[in-house]
């Protein structure tokens, strides 16, 4: 295994693999770049020992991807596009410039984009998706300047450094195709739903079901799982099942789903994460605790 500490910190390499790449061809890439063909070859060359694997297979019509590269192609594309964003950044640094958000995806998708197209003045900024633990541990790090948060279970991560703010309680429902026999309805109760397959896209959620459901002696069968929340609504609009889901995500559902109330629905907390000391970011903490 190649020694992560050797890397070349150079970008160069990474930007002639996704030349060559796309020019299939070593003298074609050259051309674009300004290189020797040799120099193309070393560079790729160099980028092959780093990475431990071939990249690229030589013939005589050229050069194409192994298997290794197709799997490296796109996370090159995203090194490259990275380091550019990187690059704006600091060139236009300033206090506040620049905000490094992150989000749970039902926050993301539901109302931190309509808090933030809200804001009077806002700075240029940049949205993680992902979930509660790892979003902490990401403005920890100071990766992230702020990120809206859930303490679905296991509950929120104590971190040092890191202050949590509860934002408000979002309400729990159910995701229904359009055509489900309870569509319709207004409200709904876990008894009505007790025939239903139930599809879940990460632990927290799936806590929330079987709490309701041994309050109310229902027995739910999460028979379908998936890792993440656009994929679980695919599944409920093309019939494999139903899910559970937050009321603030409602709003962002797409046209062949429905969101109906939960009789006793659980609640969540959704809170927001900053490093401690951050009262800069007051205006917008005070924006996404009132986000409609």
């Amino acid at each position: 295994m190649p020694d992560p500490h050797v890397w070349s910190a150079s970008l160069v390499p990474w930007s002639t693999f996704v030349e060559v790449s796309r020019a299939s061809s070593l003298s074609a890439a050259a051309s674009v770049l300004g290189y020797t063909q040799s120099a193309i070859s070393r560079q790729i060359a160099g980028l092959e020992r780093d990475i431990g694997v071939p990249l690229l297979s030589r013939g005589a019509r050229g050069v194409r991807l192994t298997d290794a590269g197709t799997a490296l192609l796109p996370h090159a594309r995203l090194i490259l596009a990275e380091a550019e964003r990187g690059r704006r950044a600091a060139t236009s640094a300033r206090p506040g410039a620049h905000l490094a958000l992150g989000a749970v995806p039902s926050a993301a998708l539901g109302f931190v984009p309509g808090v933030l197209r809200g804001l009077a003045d806002p700075p240029p900024w940049t949205m993680l998706t992902d979930l509660t633990p790892r979003l902490v541990a990401h403005v920890a790090a100071g990766e992230l300047d702020l990120a809206v948060v859930t303490d679905s279970p296991p509950g929120l991560p104590a971190t040092t450094g890191v202050a949590t703010r509860h934002l408000f309680d979002d309400v729990m429902g159910v995701v229904l195709p359009a055509d489900h026999r309870l569509a319709h309805r207004r409200r709904v109760s876990l008894a009505m739903l007790a025939d239903e397959l139930w599809i879940e896209d990460h632990p927290g959620s799936q806590a929330l079901l079987q709490e309701l459901a041994a309050r109310h002696h229902v027995t739910v069968r999460v028979d379908r799982s998936t890792s993440d929340l656009m994929t679980k609504i695919a599944l409920v609009a093309a019939g494999h099942g139903v899910a559970m889901a937050p009321r603030t995500l409602a709003p962002a559902l797409r046209a062949d789903v429905r969101f109906v109330a939960l009789t006793a629905a659980p609640r969540r907390g959704v809170h927001v994460a900053t490093r401690m000391g951050r009262d800069d970011l007051e205006p917008l903490v005070t924006a996404l605790a009132d986000p409609w």
